[in-house]
């Protein structure tokens, strides 16, 4: 690479590598779906893409690790992207540069800041206390963080329709799981230690990582995002998930994720040209 070309490259908005390819998760136009379902964990990526009829291409690329395929007849992409809203950044700013109007549906796990919520519930989550600062560098603090409401009612829809648990609520995205989210660890003086239980008070719901800078910056480049997240943890009554449990837990989420991709589709099919999908658009055959 001679000098003009190093600079047209580390000048580009995005930073792709010398193939073109997304230089983070490792994506080139073409192999992602407008449909996206983001998680955490790659495990939790590749249980998803098992649900799938086929599989047309997987990706791996530092810790993002992505599968796209068919589900239910139509495309669909599942990425995996690691933990924090950092990562979350990455992922979303680089799959908008494959994808005009993406649509988001985060898939994860949170813990609950509600005595009444059970192990194993769902929060579907209609907006997000911001406590991270990724979003800092794009928006300012006050900017609200919102699911998009139909990601949301599709959630809702397939919640009822699974027969899951759930709850709609607010969810805390923090900066960190240890001190930025108020646990007591040894050795790790705590500024803040009383968090949890503030935000309990508030009437948040569940606390994570990701969902605030998702829902910023899809409401910011004017994409759908929502959130379903299973939960793992009691923060007031200091209980934690065991093996089984959580892994019906996470199937239960996946479920509620996959479904409001169904819902989705005959939401837009239903439309047709209008700008939003309403109650009075029906949803189709079946409803």
């Amino acid at each position: 690479m001679d000098t003009s070309e190093r600079h047209a490259f580390e000048s580009a908005e995005v930073v792709r590598d010398e193939t073109g390819r997304q230089y983070h998760i490792g994506l080139a136009p073409g192999e992602v779906a407008s449909s996206c379902i983001l998680v955490g964990d790659p495990a939790r990526a590749e249980r998803i893409a098992q649900r799938f009829e086929q599989i047309d291409g997987e990706w791996r690329n530092r810790e993002y690790v992505t599968f796209t395929g068919r589900w239910q007849g139509g495309p669909l992409t599942v990425m995996a992207t690691g933990m924090g809203c950092d990562n979350t950044e990455i992922a979303l700013v680089e799959y908008c540069q494959l994808v005009e109007r993406p649509t988001f549906i985060r898939v994860g796990s949170s813990g609950g800041l509600q005595p009444e919520l059970e192990l194993g519930d769902l929060v579907i989550s209609a907006g997000a206390v911001k406590l991270e600062n990724t979003t800092d560098f794009f928006v300012p603090q006050g900017y609200p963080a919102l699911a998009h409401h139909e990601v949301v009612l599709a959630l809702l829809e397939a919640a009822r329709r699974t027969g899951h648990r759930h709850t709609l609520g607010l969810t805390a995205s923090a900066s960190g799981f240890y001190g930025a989210q108020g646990r007591h660890v040894p050795g790790f003086p705590l500024r803040m230690p009383e968090l949890p239980e503030q935000l309990g008070r508030m009437g948040v719901q569940n606390m994570e990582m990701e969902t605030a800078a998702l829902f910023c910056l899809s409401t910011l480049r004017g994409v759908r995002a929502g959130a379903v997240c299973a939960i793992y943890a009691n923060r007031p009554r200091n209980v934690f998930i065991d093996t089984e449990a959580k892994a019906r837990a996470e199937a239960a989420a996946i479920e509620v994720g996959l479904g409001a991709v169904a819902v989705l589709r005959r939401m837009d099919a239903a439309r047709g040209e209008a700008p939003h999908w309403l109650p009075s658009h029906g949803l189709g055959a079946g409803e």
